[in-house]
């Protein structure tokens, strides 16, 4: 059986309610200088344990019968566990898995989910859905949308407006949409959110190590991310963000209101990334357009940064730039 007790430093202390205080290996990795201050927690509890930082925020997990998970991985490397040794430990927890485990993982994952449940909404009237045949296709294709999503449109001879609907979906459902005008009349964008609801969790892969979280909707579709619809993200949505359980990168508008969306990554604990983008090229969904999907996405992992002090300069650093 392992025993991760073994892996801590020697100074270290235990509370009365079971954490065990020693200084933190992950802040070095994550912006941070180097913990002296034994803000590092782990709870051990029969075959499972915890582990907080309660300075760069990094969490990370452990139950027999499921994989070890990356997070995981990287707080045992940082311990300086052998690699051998931590394959021997994913293998024997998979070793301890059942069928029944299996399902009963699935559940959870899948209840995850439904306890922050959103009501079914219906889409506006006279919507259909929009097809490679329809004139309002080439928006999409102008705006390097991926094809694949389902659009919808209004173009009706009773409505006095028309433009793009994209559905707001949670679980496969449909919670709510936005429609984009595009007859160069204002508003331009109508919207029908829920409050804590968050664009693009159906777009989310079990595999996938991160979550890019962004301001709007065609930014989140361009690379597959998580939009929260406005420049600041609240408790209800970071609870969803969080029941994801991915690494949060957040990627801010390069405009006055991305300065507020960086402040909310501060408060969550979330990693920011400020690619140095050209000067005309405000948000995701235009570096999409300008330099392709790829590449965006690559300057978006190399430019990621965690910890307050790395953050707090790129924010002044991005604020140099919309002045």
């Amino acid at each position: 059986m392992f025993d991760i007790l073994q892996y801590l430093p020697a100074k270290r202390k235990q509370t009365s309610s079971g954490w065990i205080s020693f200084n933190a290996p992950c802040c070095v990795h994550n912006g941070e200088s180097p913990d002296k201050r034994q803000r590092g927690g782990l709870k051990v509890a029969d075959d499972s344990w915890s582990y907080h930082c309660f300075n760069c925020n990094y969490t990370a997990s452990f139950l027999m019968g499921r994989n070890l998970s990356f997070k995981a991985r990287r707080l045992l490397q940082w311990l300086n566990v052998p690699q051998d040794e931590i394959e021997r430990v994913n293998l024997e927890s998979l070793r301890h898995r059942s069928i029944e485990g299996i399902a009963a993982e699935r559940r959870q994952i899948t209840q995850r989910l439904m306890n922050i449940e959103f009501e079914e909404r219906d889409l506006p009237d006279f919507a259909e859905i929009l097809t490679p045949k329809k004139g309002l296709w080439k928006y999409v294709e102008e705006r390097c949308l991926p094809p694949d999503y389902p659009y919808m449109f209004q173009e009706h001879e009773h409505i006095s407006r028309w433009g793009l609907v994209v559905p707001f979906t949670h679980d496969n459902t449909v919670v709510g949409h936005t429609t984009r005008y595009i007859d160069g009349r204002k508003p331009k964008y109508i919207q029908d959110a829920q409050p804590g609801y968050v664009f693009g969790t159906d777009l989310q892969k079990e595999s996938w190590q991160y979550a890019i979280v962004v301001e709007g909707v065609f930014d989140a579709l361009c690379i597959s991310g998580l939009a929260v619809l406005h420049n600041e993200i609240n408790e209800a949505q970071s609870r969803l963000i969080r029941s994801l359980e991915k690494d949060v990168i957040v990627v801010p508008d390069h405009d006055a209101a991305g300065l507020k969306l960086i402040d909310s990554a501060l408060e969550y604990g979330y990693s920011v990334s400020i690619p140095d983008w050209d000067s005309d090229v405000k948000d995701v969904n235009d570096a999409v357009c300008r330099y392709g999907r790829i590449t965006t996405l690559l300057g978006i992992m190399e430019n990621r940064v965690s910890g307050k002090i790395k953050i707090t300069m790129s924010r002044k650093k991005l604020e140099r730039k919309i002045r």
